[in-house]
């Protein structure tokens, strides 16, 4: 009597166990990208697309990053995310952090048909894009054109929008205060180099307006709340686009950097989820991405499809990478626990 209800037990804790499996395998492709008009444009040229071809739907939702919530996501593995486009240094901390499967490079036509910077062992380059200066060209009479012109309050008087966080704010403080482009990093590695970089941010803190998600700023520009913000070029170009408006970037003084796709390990959706990456990476599909929104393309030959007009208006135009910095990936995994820490101190003070 005793072994049957052993054996009932063991039956029905395995039927919830399968049923669990089932489940998981059920559960819909989930694509998590940064929302706004970009993801507009990505769900009509990758995610509505591949989901017809695949016959089977996506389900796409939005995030503000930080690696922060990819852990989260996966302390309890499966997370309910399979496919995530991610920043540099989530890209670096969680493939150190074993937080993604590999990439099979075979299965995207090989290493080479990407800039260099965007192949990675956990990773698969999605955009080339851009953070820098903005303003809306239509209330200013008189353009800024660096980050002095940000931080001078008597001639451009106004709220200044930055993006809430240690990484971009303080690269853009040191430019403001006369460190070269290409110095930078050197400066912002020493004790004395972050010291400078928050005395700077200490002149405007009352001026600042803070934002976190990528549409955001494009928000404050249209609204007035802010006369002049960074923000992120593709938005710009986008809103222009779609709405007529007139805002503008400094190229000058701008950091250019790129995100990748990663899959988070143990996904039950993984071969679906490097498929998708695959058909997101074609050259004909990247392509399409610049008629929505101005970043640039990690695909080679998707870049050599674009007429020069279109190519004109992206990070990777030469003349838009002449005064821009790389956004130091090595640097912010190093420091961002620690820079965090400062500015969120720094901030409550």
């Amino acid at each position: 009597m005793m072994k049957t209800g052993i054996m009932k037990v063991a039956a029905a804790l395995a039927a919830t166990v399968a049923v669990g499996v089932v489940s998981a395998q059920a559960r819909d492709l989930t694509v998590v990208s940064w929302g706004g008009n970009y993801q507009d444009a990505q769900r009509e040229i990758y995610f509505k697309p591949f989901s017809d071809k695949a016959g089977a739907p996506v389900l796409d939702v939005t995030w503000d990053g930080g690696y922060g919530v990819i852990a989260a996501k996966m302390a309890t593995p499966p997370a309910d995310w399979d496919v995530v486009q991610v920043e540099t240094e989530e890209l670096e901390l969680g493939c150190a952090d074993g937080m993604y499967e590999p990439v099979d490079w075979s299965a995207l036509g090989g290493e080479d048909k990407f800039l260099d910077a965007a192949v990675n062992e956990c990773g698969v380059g999605a955009i080339v894009w851009t953070t820098g200066l903005s303003y809306d060209a239509d209330k200013l009479t008189t353009a800024p054109t660096s980050w002095n012109d940000f931080w001078d309050t008597t001639k451009f008087p106004g709220k200044r929008g930055l993006r809430r966080g240690p990484k971009y704010a303080l690269e853009f403080a040191l430019m403001a205060d006369g460190v070269p482009v290409e110095e930078v990093y050197d400066v912002l590695g020493t004790p004395e180099g972050v010291d400078r970089a928050f005395a700077k941010l200490d002149e405007i803190k009352s001026e600042i307006v803070w934002w976190e998600a990528g549409a955001q700023p494009i928000q404050l520009l249209a609204s007035g709340e802010v006369v002049m913000t960074t923000a992120y070029n593709g938005r710009l170009a986008g809103i222009n686009k779609a709405e007529g408006k007139n805002f503008q970037i400094v190229w000058p003084g701008s950091i250019y950097a790129i995100d990748s796709w990663v899959v988070l390990k143990d996904s039950p959706n993984k071969e679906a989820a490097f498929e998708f990456i695959q058909f997101a990476s074609l050259p004909e599909n990247q392509a399409k991405l610049p008629e929505f929104i101005a970043y640039g393309l990690t695909n080679k030959e998707a870049g050599e499809m674009l007429a020069p007009e279109v190519a004109a208006e992206l990070p990777t135009a030469p003349a838009n990478l002449e005064e821009a910095i790389a956004l130091d990936g090595d640097f912010w995994v190093d420091n961002i626990e620690a820079l965090n820490e400062r500015f969120n101190a720094w901030l409550a003070q």
